[in-house]
């Protein structure tokens, strides 16, 4: 694809379909009760509707209302790519702060808007735009294709991602390539960097909650002790946040910044082509903005605190909760253990609470990855094409040992204003963006279609 043939818009039908998707309030939340199952049976029918070679000519699993569909290929014993999407989206805070409500899936002559427009739902409909594109050409793959959509990604997958994940695996499925959501093309956010950069995630990190408590006998404010549960709770979470875990630089990382180094000023160049003498600077100087600190570091974030039910009552209880993004050769034991160790209170009563995982495995750049970098340079041609990993969850942590090689990416130009809407106010995706995400699986779909992620065709 030459820069003169990049995609610039989608028609009106492709951005009715997606605008479609969105009016269904496929709301994931942790309360059973509040399950949207019409919602994704709405869904359901908008996707049988929308593509209807899709799902007439492949097999369709269903887990719940999750989604798995195989393609076979002309050479059916093995498997080039699992291409993973979601169905679910968050909640949304404040509609009222939206300029258009969130679940009216509004076009306008530059934007789709709505909840999940970036997360996760244009993914999913460009895949399906690009294999109902490939079967009405008559193309076949060359070797198995699988689609699988959960519906519960944004609460861990548990019920979709796993169920399909092992499924696939008592099959004896191991693909060529992973590909999934996290990583994107973002602009002015790399500091430093004077292009575009994309970002093809190859792992992610863990994740943990640690529920910090206390315990007190209680009584009446006016005889307080030294130090009531509200304080001690509040002590615990302060000594947590002020002590992180220790930087460091891992090998993806460092790869990642290796390929950016030709973009980036000569000072930044010069520092870089002695990266294994000055890593603990360069860890420093990634420390200074939180966007690239949680590379180089198990992150901490308290993020509730409760305790006490009045003013002059002392509190017989208090909690917290602190969640942690687990950087690579770190655990969720390590965590656990590294909180004891700061707040030095055995009076402190320490658990996990909700979903861990482990940091996921980091693959290798390789043909797969070398494929999708290629694309991403097709699509938006001039960017910088690096490496990284993945900060917060995703579904792909379900399927690791599953393929080759895993890759969180899609070809969509974000600024950090594009990035703060997602799980946020006013999430869209422009018409440009979303031709570029059907374009990319068009031509992805293409290059699986002959089996080019394989090395055996060098």
């Amino acid at each position: 694809m030459t820069p003169e043939t990049t995609p610039t818009d989608v028609d009106d039908r492709v951005a009715e379909r997606l605008a479609a998707a969105l009016r269904c309030a496929t709301i994931s939340t942790e309360d059973p009760t509040g399950a949207a199952d019409e919602a994704f049976e709405q869904l359901a029918a908008h996707l049988e509707r929308s593509f209807p070679l899709v799902h007439a000519e492949l097999e369709l699993q269903l887990f719940g209302h999750s989604r798995l569909y195989r393609w076979p290929g002309t050479a059916p014993d093995r498997v080039s790519a699992i291409l993973l999407a979601h169905q679910d989206v968050v909640p949304v805070d404040d509609a009222r702060r939206w300029t258009h409500p969130p679940f009216d899936g509004v076009v306008d002559e530059e934007f789709v808007w709505g909840r999940g427009a970036i997360d996760d739902k244009s993914r999913l409909i460009a895949i399906l735009e690009a294999v109902e594109a490939a079967l009405a050409e008559g193309l076949r793959p060359r070797h198995t294709i699988y689609l699988a959509f959960g519906h519960d990604e944004e609460i861990f997958g548990d019920e979709g991602a796993v169920r399909m994940a092992e499924h696939l695996r008592q099959a004896g499925v191991r693909a060529d390539l992973l590909l999934d959501e996290g990583g994107v093309i973002t602009e002015g956010v790399a500091d430093g960097v004077d292009r575009p950069v994309a970002s093809i995630m190859l792992g992610e990190k863990g994740y943990a909650t640690v529920r910090l408590r206390v315990q007190e006998t209680g009584g009446h404010s006016s005889m307080p002790g030294r130090q009531t549960a509200v304080g001690r709770i509040a002590r615990a979470v302060g000594r947590v946040q002020d002590h992180p875990m220790p930087l460091r630089l891992t090998p993806v990382i460092a790869d990642m910044l290796s390929r950016l180094r030709a973009a980036m000023p000569e000072t930044r160049r010069r520092l870089l082509g002695i990266a294994g003498l000055a890593g603990p600077m360069i860890t420093r100087i990634m420390a200074a903005r939180p966007q690239t600190e949680a590379l180089v570091r198990t992150t901490t974030a308290p993020t509730v605190i409760s305790g006490g039910v009045k003013a002059n009552v002392l509190p017989q209880r208090a909690e917290a909760l602190v969640n942690f993004r687990i950087l690579p050769g770190d655990s969720v034991a390590g965590v656990l253990a590294h909180c004891r160790k700061v707040i030095r209170d055995p009076g402190v009563q320490l658990e996990l609470v909700g979903m861990s995982s482990e940091p996921s495995r980091t693959t290798a750049p390789g043909p797969a990855f070398e494929l999708i970098a290629r694309l991403a340079e097709h699509i938006v041609p001039g960017v910088a094409v690096t490496t990284g990993l993945v900060p917060g969850a995703t579904d792909s942590r379900h399927y690791d040992d599953l393929a080759a090689t895993r890759c969180n990416f899609a070809p969509i130009v974000l600024t950090q204003a594009d990035l703060a809407t997602i799980h946020g106010t006013d999430e869209r995706i422009s018409r440009v963006n979303y031709a570029r995400l059907i374009e990319f699986n068009r031509r992805l779909i293409e290059e699986l279609a002959h089996g080019s992620t394989r090395e055996e065709r060098r």
